[in-house]
């Protein structure tokens, strides 16, 4: 699990040299898990330890939304003068993902086959 996370890790210092290099205007951990994603469909499966750092990961999610629910308790001032504005960005975000998620589904099911594999 520790050389899984390091691996993750030294990917987000990669994309973030790239963003420094070439000036793109995305955050460095996005550019890395583009990478990421590249590697895992060049090696056609996922190793054993990135799926179990995953697992990890996905099962303890909900901590890491403390730091952004402290944020917003550290600085309720200014959200409380913006509540209309976050109330649309997060109503619209919500909605363009749903969108996303379901023209990508309707998009994948094309290639699925009749006995469950994939073309």
């Amino acid at each position: 699990m520790i050389g899984s996370i390091a691996a993750l890790l030294v990917l987000q210092l990669i994309g973030t040299i790239v963003i420094r290099l070439t000036g793109i205007p995305l955050p460095g951990p996005v550019v890395g898990m583009l990478l990421l994603f590249v590697y895992l469909l060049w090696r056609g499966a996922t190793p054993k330890p990135f799926e179990r750092t995953a697992q990890g990961l996905l099962q303890n999610l909900a901590l890491l939304f403390v730091p952004a629910g402290v944020g917003i308790i550290a600085h309720l001032h200014a959200v409380a003068d913006q509540w209309i504005a976050l109330s649309v960005t997060i109503v619209a975000s919500a909605a363009i993902t749903l969108v996303v998620t379901a023209a990508t589904l309707h998009w994948l099911l094309k290639w699925r086959r009749p006995d469950g594999g994939w073309e």
